[in-house]
């Protein structure tokens, strides 16, 4: 009887974001395939978990796939990592999976962490659905290919993709050059460091004080000329202006209320109730 593939999902920072039945199948497979054997193997470690690692990565998964199929057909279980988050969704993973399916072995997937369903749970937009375009290539015409995309899918719903530390300034750089409104970006989601800044994507440049990390971008729904702008939350105000605090009171509202649509007394408003 031939193996499971797992494909498991592990923290995207904290630790503590994995669940108990991740747990259980990294210990019971004959083998973790691992985007990066040193990363996993930090992780197996603090779990106490002795399982072997093999390493499985964007260079070398053409040539592993057809050995761990074959372990898999003689009844073997092997776990698909990431580095972090859910293998096979921006990171390899994907031939591995697709070579099990065709080959009739069982594929289950173990759900965990997700940096995009922190990020929009976070973010407080409409409930629209959205659009993930993993990482936007980093030059030529597939880069202007990617924009092109992001500009007709944020007609329908929010656009989610992730960004490289070495290149957020310039994705930055590049949406404020597409008159990208408003965005929202999430920095080192879960980690000690998480950081979240509101605004126009200029904005966003200028409050950053780090650029360490790895980067979950958010660009909201495109709102049709004349539409009227969806009205943030309480929550949502203060949220953004504490993420401004060297700013005075009279221009962190400003730059809200321009963010939102509110008046500046509506955001003092806001603020003042917050602090009754």
């Amino acid at each position: 009887m031939a193996g499971t593939l797992f494909v498991v999902a592990t923290p995207i920072g904290n630790l503590e974001d994995i669940t108990f039945r991740a747990i259980r199948v990294l210990r019971e497979v004959a083998v973790v395939a691992a985007e990066d054997t040193r990363r996993t193997g930090l992780l197996l470690r603090h779990f106490g978990i002795p399982t072997r690692l093999v390493s499985l990565h964007a260079h070398n998964e053409g040539l592993k796939t057809e050995g761990l199929v074959a372990r898999l057909s003689r009844g073997e279980s092997v776990a698909l990592v990431s580095d972090a988050g859910t293998p096979a969704v921006s990171d390899p993973g994907a031939r591995l999976v697709r070579a099990a399916v065709a080959a009739g072995i069982r594929v289950e997937p173990v759900p965990g962490a997700s940096a995009v369903m922190a990020a929009l749970s976070a973010a407080g937009l409409p409930d629209v659905g959205f659009t993930f375009l993993g990482f936007p290539p980093f030059r030529g015409k597939d880069r202007k290919t990617w924009f092109a995309a992001l500009d007709r899918a944020i007609v329908d719903a929010p656009v989610v993709f992730f960004e490289a530390p070495h290149r957020i300034k310039a994705t930055l750089g590049d949406l404020t050059a597409a008159s990208v409104e408003q965005i929202v970006v999430f920095r080192e989601l879960t980690k000690l460091h998480e950081s979240v800044y509101r605004g126009s994507a200029a904005d966003v440049l200028g409050q950053m004080t780090s650029i360490a990390g790895e980067f979950t971008v958010i660009v909201p729904r495109r709102q049709a000329s004349g539409e009227p702008r969806e009205r943030p939350s309480d929550a949502v105000v203060l949220e953004m202006i504490g993420q401004i605090p060297d700013k005075r009171g009279r221009e962190a509202a400003r730059e809200v209320a321009a963010a939102t649509g509110l008046s500046a007394n509506e955001v003092y408003e806001i603020v003042r109730r917050s602090k009754a």
